[in-house]
């Protein structure tokens, strides 16, 4: 059964269907024209049909959407204007999520899950040291070393950097001034509280897939008004979201409605400075992520904001108010107009500057998947809260939540730095760099082992050459589109 949700009215109702959700969007406009309210009006929506959302709340305003809304002059005059006759204030069922476990269930990572591509990008890292880092994942990885925390990748860097000229032979020329930039970037990163991020437990990708008593999605709010002020690591843990999602949700192909739908709020803190590897991992992942059942919904100031690639697979639109006081901003505005589907009684270019606080130009994919002509309409108001709740109210949800003591507090199991440190204290035993620890013959390790002497030469060859494109077959699978070592917890 697909839903049809409405969103706004203008020459018609306008809705957003069910089905064609996972084709993802877009909700731009300047600051201050409505774009959050647009936000709310969805995610209540999806909620509504037993969708669950995500969001991040980065003005510290989303918590409402908790409680009921109450009446007030505007909301009362928009509802008359728009005819609503049956509408309803109500609140929908919530999870709190904050990275620092302050104003919600602590959100967590582990460093191997991250995977280097990810976390060059969080500390900001060069090409090269960008290659050591990869490295370095690489051998912990050979070697069965759990990355879980941050104490963790700083005693593999040093472990490496100490021994560098050993792992040269098999791993290639290891820079210890690398190794340094490394160690310094983690420790600006810790000095930020991020590594309150690193750890377990982990977050569960399923934590984020529920729906209450009632049939109802869960809609997650991200905490991020303080995450906020660390761009790079709220948009790469946003990313790692995507790509979590990505590499461990099996395929559904189109369905009648999405299995969840992802709000990327500041969207353009993801492309900000992003080198193109990166850049084409991010398009490769909203291309196929909509085949996982998910959907995924930008929401930025502009829409050049977002690169061309991707923004052309956003086909549900919402665009509020553009300003034009420059030169250049004329120039967005006109290319933004462009982008619709012409109305002929609609000058698109001009409408776009006079559009009212909670106007917006709309169109939704028909149900063929063909972007509806642009109309300018009204958005609906939310029937929730507009604005934030207490915090005695929001702690009061956090400990009624079905997550509350699961992630609250922090498991600190035996991995890299534990195994490295007791290392270190048997100087006794003979130094093998490329062998950590002593630990059960693997798959890796089996290989190894000489050729019986019943297998010819040309069989050995065979059987070698097999391992090897199987091992490269598994290194590639394994590490999952955004190269997270072992692609997450599958």
């Amino acid at each position: 059964m697909t839903y049809n949700l409405l969103i706004a009215k203008g020459e018609k109702e306008h809705y957003l269907l069910s089905k064609m959700s996972n084709r993802h969007g877009l909700i731009a406009g300047a600051t201050g024209t409505g774009k959050t309210v647009s936000l709310q009006v969805m995610a209540e929506n999806f909620s509504s049909i037993g969708v669950p959302v995500f969001m991040a709340d980065v003005k510290g305003d989303l918590s409402g959407i908790s409680q009921p809304g109450t009446s007030t002059p505007k909301i009362s005059e928009r509802i008359e204007k728009l005819g609503l006759t049956d509408f309803k204030f109500s609140g929908c069922p919530v999870s709190f999520w904050d990275v620092f476990g302050e104003q919600g269930h602590p959100l967590r990572a582990t460093v191997s899950d991250m995977g280097p591509l990810l976390f060059s990008r969080l500390l900001n890292l060069n090409e090269i040291q960008s290659g050591v880092l990869s490295l370095v994942f690489k051998i912990a990885d050979d070697n069965g070393l759990l990355l879980l925390d941050l104490k963790d990748l700083r005693a593999m860097l040093q472990f490496v950097g100490d021994n560098a000229e050993k792992f040269t032979t098999e791993y290639g020329k290891i820079s210890t001034a690398s190794i340094g930039a490394i160690q310094r970037a983690l420790l600006t990163l810790e000095e930020q509280g991020a590594d309150k991020f690193f750890g377990e437990p982990a977050l569960e990708i399923g934590h984020l897939m529920q729906t209450d008593n009632q049939g109802r999605g869960i809609i997650n709010i991200l905490v991020a008004d303080k995450l906020l002020t660390m761009p790079k690591v709220y948009a790469t843990l946003l990313l790692w979201l995507l790509s979590e999602l990505f590499e461990n949700l099996p395929e559904v192909g189109d369905q009648d409605k999405p299995k969840l739908v992802f709000f990327f709020d500041e969207a353009h803190l993801l492309f900000t400075d992003a080198p193109k590897i990166l850049l084409e991992k991010i398009e490769q992942v909203v291309r196929l992520i909509r085949s996982k059942g998910v959907g995924v919904f930008f929401v930025t100031q502009t829409p050049i904001d977002i690169p061309d690639i991707v923004l052309g697979q956003l086909g549900n639109r919402v665009q509020h108010a553009l300003r034009a006081f420059t030169p250049r901003d004329q120039k967005v505005v006109k290319t933004v107009a462009q982008t619709f589907r012409t109305n002929p009684k609609l000058d698109t270019e001009k409408v776009i500057t006079e559009l009212k606080v909670g106007e917006a130009l709309v169109s939704f994919l028909d149900e063929n998947g063909q972007p509806g002509i642009v109309d300018r309409a009204l958005i609906l108001p939310p029937k929730s809260q507009i604005g934030p709740v207490t915090p005695d109210l929001r702690m009061k949800l956090i400990r009624q939540s079905k997550l509350y003591g699961v992630y609250e507090k922090v498991i600190d199991r035996e991995s890299a730095y534990e195994l490295l440190k007791a290392r270190a204290m048997k100087t006794s035993e003979p130094k093998e760099p490329s062998i950590l620890y002593q630990k059960a013959p693997s798959p890796k390790t089996q290989e190894r082992r000489p050729a019986k002497k019943s297998d010819s030469v040309l069989e050995s060859l065979a059987k070698s050459a097999a391992r090897s494109v199987g091992r490269e077959l598994g290194r590639q699978i394994l590490r999952g589109v955004l190269g997270s070592i072992l692609g997450g917890r599958r």
